[in-house]
């Protein structure tokens, strides 16, 4: 893969990519028409080219730019319901493998930081990026006869995080259906977010945290990390030797092996949202390995969400079928989440209401059952159903469908997440509340 020399920086040259991207979309919709009027491909056959023409170069774009906009088209990917499969496919690479940096702008970055180039801080530094995602890329260092992972930030990824929204915001108004009144909410929570992420210095003080109260978990193992290696655009840790998850997943494993990481997947996730009361809001395969001897290792805390208590009490408390199927109950606790409000129409109410209905049914089952089986497939079928059938119903376009909390971003995408990795490995027999043994 080819090595960047530059990245652009300026909002005038990052627009201008993105612009670049849309003239190429405009014309893969010519060629999409033309196709239909001409009868040389079907309907099915048509859209399905325009989607991966369109895929494709929305993505090359995005993996020059890096930053935001990347991660954006990662936090897409995980969304398997939402988007069509080449948008899936084409976007999820930028979990691992998008054009690293140039080795020559890696050693300016250790210059800024350190006064140093790598290979002065090292007995030994590879030029090449082993991994390269949205934000950073991962270098292997060696010092003193101990490998280690050195995560570098891509220059001017911080400072375009604001204007790489503002750019990013109608596609996602019109995508996901946004009212742009009172969305700033939500779109404030992504920014914060994507601020933390790219605080290295804070970062470095969870992953030490979170993996210091996790030790415990069993099968699950955690990076040391190297302070005097690490600064707010550079991070070290212990090298950690596995398979990526998603490399792990598509072997021929046995399903003890399967139900054992399904298992330790799980436990981690519940013991952070009940426990810690916060949560690695990143779970997508590129930040997990597998080691040879089958336990799973945690190699990236860059996005932590907090969950106050007046968002996580009446979360959980609907995750019960019995507070469920109480009708005044759970109509409480849709104003607690914000979900409905004062100024809604009834027609409003009783529609939100039972769409809200609907999807706490489907997506709290596995927190009705003592023991869950995510290899079925009828369960994800029906949460992929349940997607299309309000994506096509005409009643939204005349609502207000700024729906629910700030804090449902961060924690729907970690469910969505988890759900999708549990059902990548076809873990089943996993028991849901496992991780009530290991309360210290």
């Amino acid at each position: 893969m080819k090595t960047l020399n530059k990245i652009p920086t300026g909002k005038l040259e990052r627009t201008s990519s993105l612009l670049k991207a849309g003239a190429k979309v405009g014309i893969n919709y010519i060629k999409y028409y033309g196709n239909k009027i001409t009868k040389d491909k079907d309907e099915d056959e048509a859209k399905k080219t325009l989607n991966e023409d369109n895929a494709t170069d929305i993505y090359d774009s995005l993996k020059e730019l890096k930053g935001s906009a990347l991660k954006v088209a990662q936090m897409l990917s995980m969304e398997k319901n939402i988007l069509p499969q080449a948008y899936v496919e084409k976007f999820s690479l930028s979990q691992f493998s998008v054009p690293p940096l140039s080795g020559a702008l890696v050693k300016k970055t250790f210059r800024k930081y350190f006064g140093k180039n790598p290979e002065d801080l090292f007995d030994e530094f590879t030029n090449e990026s082993v991994n390269a995602a949205s934000i950073g890329q991962v270098h292997k260092a060696k010092k003193d006869g101990q490998n280690f992972a050195v995560k570098i930030q891509y220059p001017g990824v911080r400072e375009s995080i604001s204007s790489d929204l503002k750019m990013v915001k109608p596609i996602a108004i019109k995508m996901f259906n946004i009212k742009k009144e009172g969305s700033e909410s939500y779109f404030q929570e992504v920014e914060n977010k994507l601020f933390e992420e790219t605080d290295y210095n804070l970062e470095l003080k969870r992953s030490q945290e979170i993996s210091e109260k996790c030790a415990h978990l069993p099968n699950l193992q955690f990076p040391k990390y190297y302070p005097e290696f690490s600064c707010e655009r550079i991070i070290t840790m212990d090298w950690m030797n596995g398979k990526h998850f998603s490399e792990f997943s598509k072997l021929d494993n046995s399903r003890e092996d399967l139900n054992k990481i399904g298992q330790t997947l799980w436990d981690f996730y519940m013991y952070q949202m009940h426990i810690l009361r916060q949560v690695h809001a990143d779970p997508h395969p590129g930040n997990f390995l597998v080691s040879e001897d089958k336990n799973l290792l945690v190699i990236d805390f860059g996005c932590i969400k907090e969950i106050p208590n007046d968002f996580y009490k009446p979360y959980f408390e609907l995750a019960k079928r019995e507070n469920l199927n109480n009708p005044e109950f759970y109509k409480e606790k849709l104003y607690e989440l914000e979900i409905l409000s004062d100024n809604d129409s009834a027609i409003e109410q009783e529609f939100f209401t039972k769409l809200f209905y609907e999807l706490l049914e489907l997506f709290t089952r596995p927190f009705n059952e003592e023991i869950f089986d995510f290899s079925d497939k009828s369960f994800f079928q029906e949460i992929a159903d349940l997607g299309q059938k309000y994506a096509k119903i005409n009643d939204l376009k005349g609502m207000n469908t700024n729906r629910g909390s700030k804090h449902f971003i961060y924690m729907n995408r970690t469910f969505f997440g988890l759900y999708n990795m549990m059902h990548d490995l076809k873990a089943n027999n996993i028991n849901i509340d496992q991780y009530k043994n290991f309360i210290q």
